[in-house]
């Protein structure tokens, strides 16, 4: 039997998510945030050193991190679109490749946006909130929005060439790819006028599987 441990608010929604397409038999674990520093619980850290979620354990051993679970749930248990291609094919390099764009480029400036706006917003001395907002401010014009700007662009013109990220059919690098998405539109102002983007949104939310997910698991961002 798999178990997942399940935080909420997290990425581990795309494990979930994907146990839910591939129908198979899981036991779920949830875990809830600190409410004053929104970090995992630290009785995750025994499951696994770091003390972060999504964790994954079969018979064999506990696997971390969503990229590298999907990656092995689709090569073990998937059939068909799900599957994964033939290493080496264009199709394999393409999945691939939005795997690790999902984690590598485009979460990085979502993450920088949430801390400068916890920096901003949080509890502090009076006299320091101007300093901290402007410091915040100031990071968010010069890089962290042109930065994000750029990478929505990026993706809303990809998803112009194909119906999915990675092709034609909906494959695991769009389960990678939701998370940065979801929190592109609760963080970063991701609206209508991308309008693909949000098409993607839209579909996917449709999906039995995702919406199983969220019923099992909770929403992806707070708030939704």
């Amino acid at each position: 039997m798999l178990t997942l441990h399940h935080l909420e608010n997290s990425r581990s929604h795309r494990v979930l998510w994907l146990l839910e397409e591939l129908e198979l038999p899981y036991e779920i674990k949830r875990y809830a945030r600190d409410s004053q520093t929104l970090l995992a619980p630290d009785e995750l850290k025994a499951i696994h050193p770091l003390g972060k979620a999504p964790i994954l354990c079969d018979e064999a051993a506990c696997l971390a991190e969503s990229g590298a679970i999907l990656e092995y749930l689709a090569e073990r248990y998937a059939q068909g679109p799900l599957a994964l291609p033939k290493p080496g094919t264009p199709e394999h390099l393409k999945l691939r490749y939005w795997m690790h764009y999902a984690e590598g480029s485009a979460m990085p400036p979502l993450l920088l946006r949430l801390v400068f706006d916890r920096v901003a917003g949080g509890p502090m001395p009076f006299f320091i909130r101007p300093v901290a907002r402007a410091i915040a401010n100031g990071a968010n014009k010069a890089f962290i929005g042109p930065q994000l700007n750029l990478h929505l662009d990026y993706m809303e013109s990809e998803l112009s060439k194909t119906e999915w990220f990675a092709g034609q059919t909906f494959t695991i690098a769009d389960i990678q790819m939701s998370f940065p998405l979801e929190a592109a539109e609760a963080r970063a102002g991701l609206d209508g006028s991308r309008p693909r983007l949000m098409d993607f949104l839209r579909r996917i939310r449709e999906r039995p599987a995702y919406q199983r997910a969220v019923q099992r698991g909770g929403p992806v961002m707070s708030g939704r």
